[in-house]
C-alpha cells in the first residue's frame, strides 16, 4: 500500500478521533483494507445521462412462493428494459420494524427476497444501489443482545445514558423519547434511539464498531452495490453540547469510506441522505471531490409540488438558480417520490411558514398525513407529508379530468428528468399508483400509505387494462428512452435557469465537452401558456420531432424538450 494512501487514512483517523487516536487504528484500517485488496474487483463505469434508478423494496412486486428479488428482476427484465439502468432496493436485511430500516444482521438477506446469489444475478442485468442503515441497528440484533447480556466484545457498541452528557441541543426528526430502558441479564440498560425504541444508534466512538462498519460497507460493494445509500447518516456522531447532527466527525467517517472504496472500487458512488435544510445537505459534498458522490435533492419534491399546486414556478425558479455543476465526480440524486414522505425541512428558508400550511392543508385534503418532529425547545413541528405524490399534485377544483391528472404527473417528472443530477423514480411513481389506504389503516403507520406491495399477475394486467397506469408507465418510459440519449442531460452538463414567467419553470442544459444543448420548459399553469424562448433558440422538439422556433403555446401541464 502507497505511504500517500496510509497518510491519507491516517489523517482521517485522527481526524474522527481527536485526541483519543491509537495508531493501531490506521494499523487495523490498513490489514482491513489489505484483505479486500486481495479479492477480485470488477471496476465500474461512471454515471451518465444514461443512468436512471428506480427507488423500491426488495418484495415491491411479489409473487406467491417465490423469493421476490426473483420476481422483481423478472418484472423489470420483461416490462421495463434498459429504462432503468439502476435499482435501489430498500434495506434487503432481516429486520423488526419499520420496514427494513431495524436490521437484525447486516451481512444476510431478508429470507423472503432471496439470498446472495439472487442479487448476484440481479447485478449482472442492472446496475444494484444497496441501503447502509448505518446509523442504528434493531435491538433484536445479536449486537444490542450481547449489551443488554452484558457480553464484552459489545459492551461499548451502544450508547448508554450519560447524566454529564448535555444532549439539549440534539435535532432529531422524532417526538419519541432519545434514550430508551431494555431489560438485560444484570438488570436495565439504557441507549440512545435517535429514530424509536427498536432502532438503537451505534457508538462508532468505538474505534472496533467504526472497523465492523467499514467492513460491511465494503462488502456491499464487493458483492454487487454499484451504489451505497447511506440513511441518515448524519446523526453518525454524538457530542456533548451540540445538535449531534452533521458533526465533522461524521464527515471524516464518510470520507475514509470514500478513500477506500476508490482504492478498491472507483466509481462505486456513496449517496448520503440526509432530510434537511439544503444548505446542511450539500455539506455532504465535502469539497466536491473527497466525500459523497451524491446528496438526495431534498428540496426538489416540495418545490415542484408547490410550483405545481400554486402555477406559480418562482419559488423553484429562484432556488434552482443557486444549483449548479458540482465537480467532474460529484452531483445531485433528484427524486419525486420515496419511500418516506415529502420532507419539509428542506423548504425552510426558501417556502415561508403559510406557504408551507398550504402544502400541509392540501395533502390533508388529498386523504394524506402529515408527521411531525420534535425541536430542542420543546415545540413540534411539520417534518414529512405522507401521500402518493400523484395524488398530492391534485387541486381538486382544478384537475377534475384523469388526463388533467396524468399530465400533471408527467410535469412533474419532466422537471426530475430535466433537473442537473440522477434521476431516481419510485416504483409507485413509475406504475402509476394511488394512495395505500388499506396499509395505512391496517399498520396505523402514515409512511404505509405509499407503500403497498403489488401482486406481479395483477400489475401486468393493470398496466394494460387501467387507463391510469397505462398512461404513465407508458409515457414515463418514453421520456426516459429520449432522456437517455441526450449527452445534454449528463449528470455533469451545465444548467442554466431561463426566465420564461411566473407559470413556467425553464432550464437550459449543456453539455460543454460534446457541444450539446437541450433547452427545457414546462407549463405548471392549468391553462394554456405562451412560452418565449428568445430568437437565438431555435431548434427540434424531442417529443415530437417538430421544428420549435421563438414562441411556443404550452397546454395545462405540458413541457417540451428542445435540441438545439
Amino acid at each position: 500500500m502507497c505511504n500517500a494512501l496510509y497518510e491519507k487514512i491516517e489523517h482521517l483517523l485522527k481526524d474522527v478521533y481527536g485526541e483519543k487516536y491509537n495508531p493501531s487504528y490506521t494499523e487495523q484500517m490498513k490489514k482491513l483494507l489489505q484483505s479486500w485488496k486481495e479479492k477480485p474487483w470488477k471496476q465500474e463505469e461512471e454515471v451518465s445521462e444514461k443512468n436512471v434508478y428506480l427507488i423500491t423494496y426488495g418484495d415491491s412486486i411479489y409473487e406467491e412462493g417465490v423469493p421476490t428479488l426473483q420476481t422483481l428482476q423478472k418484472f423489470l427484465s420483461n416490462y421495463v428494459g434498459d429504462k432503468i439502468t439502476d435499482v435501489h432496493l430498500l434495506p434487503m436485511f432481516p429486520y423488526t420494524s419499520d420496514d427494513g430500516f431495524s436490521v437484525t444482521d447486516y451481512r444476510e438477506i431478508h429470507p423472503d427476497l432471496g439470498d446472495w446469489s439472487d442479487l448476484e444475478n440481479f447485478s449482472k442485468e442492472y446496475r444494484m444501489m444497496y441501503d447502509f442503515v448505518a446509523n442504528h441497528i434493531s435491538k433484536s440484533s445479536d449486537w444490542f443482545k450481547g449489551y443488554v447480556n452484558g457480553e464484552e466484545k459489545y459492551k461499548d457498541y451502544f450508547i448508554p445514558f450519560d447524566s454529564s452528557f448535555d444532549a439539549s441541543n440534539v435535532v432529531r426528526p422524532r417526538t419519541s423519547p432519545l434514550f430508551h430502558e431494555y431489560e438485560g441479564v444484570q438488570g436495565v440498560k439504557t441507549a440512545w434511539t435517535t429514530f424509536s425504541e427498536d432502532q438503537v444508534d451505534v457508538n462508532v466512538a468505538h474505534f472496533p464498531v467504526l472497523l465492523e462498519m467499514t467492513d460491511i460497507l465494503i462488502s456491499y460493494a464487493y458483492k454487487g452495490g454499484t451504489s451505497i445509500r447511506l440513511d441518515a447518516i448524519g446523526f453518525l456522531w454524538k457530542e456533548s453540547g451540540t445538535t449531534c447532527i452533521h458533526l465533522p466527525q461524521t464527515h471524516a467517517v464518510i470520507q475514509l469510506w470514500r478513500v477506500l472504496l476508490d482504492e478498491l472500487k472507483l466509481n462505486t458512488q456513496i449517496i448520503t441522505e440526509t432530510n434537511v435544510p439544503h444548505k446542511e445537505n450539500i455539506s455532504y459534498f465535502g469539497d466536491s471531490t473527497n466525500e459523497a458522490h451524491m446528496v438526495y435533492q431534498f428540496s426538489l419534491p416540495p418545490l415542484v409540488l408547490f410550483s405545481l399546486t400554486t402555477h406559480n414556478a418562482s419559488k423553484l425558479s429562484n432556488w434552482a438558480k443557486t444549483i449548479g455543476k458540482v465537480s467532474e465526480t460529484a452531483t445531485y440524486f433528484n427524486f419525486l417520490a420515496s419511500h418516506d414522505g415529502i420532507g419539509m425541512r428542506p423548504t425552510e428558508g426558501i417556502l415561508t411558514e403559510d406557504e408551507k400550511q398550504l402544502l400541509v392543508e392540501k395533502v390533508e385534503k388529498n386523504g394524506g398525513r402529515v408527521s411531525y418532529k420534535s425541536n430542542p425547545d420543546g415545540s413540534q413541528s411539520v417534518y414529512e407529508l405522507n401521500i402518493n405524490y400523484s395524488d398530492a399534485l391534485i387541486n381538486k377544483e382544478e384537475d377534475v379530468s384523469e388526463k388533467q391528472q396524468v399530465d400533471k404527473v408527467l410535469a412533474a417528472h419532466s422537471i426530475l428528468l430535466s433537473f442537473i443530477g440522477v434521476p431516481a423514480i419510485y416504483y409507485h411513481s413509475l406504475l402509476g399508483s394511488r394512495n395505500d389506504y388499506k396499509g395505512l389503516e391496517e399498520s396505523g403507520i402514515n409512511r404505509r400509505i405509499n407503500r403497498e406491495k403489488l401482486d406481479f399477475n395483477r400489475i401486468i394486467e393493470e398496466l394494460e387494462t387501467d387507463e391510469r397506469r397505462k398512461a404513465i408507465f407508458g409515457s414515463l418510459t418514453k421520456m426516459i428512452e429520449i432522456r437517455q440519449g441526450e449527452k445534454a442531460f449528463s449528470p455533469f452538463a451545465n444548467q442554466t435557469v431561463l426566465d420564461l414567467g411566473e407559470q413556467v419553470f425553464g432550464l437550459k442544459r449543456e453539455n460543454e465537452e460534446t457541444g450539446d444543448i437541450v433547452y427545457f420548459a414546462v407549463n405548471v399553469d392549468a391553462t394554456d401558456t405562451v412560452c418565449s424562448f428568445g430568437e437565438d433558440v431555435s431548434g427540434t422538439n424531442l417529443l415530437t420531432g417538430e421544428p420549435v422556433t421563438r414562441d411556443v403555446t404550452l397546454k395545462p401541464y405540458e413541457f417540451i424538450w428542445v435540441k438545439q
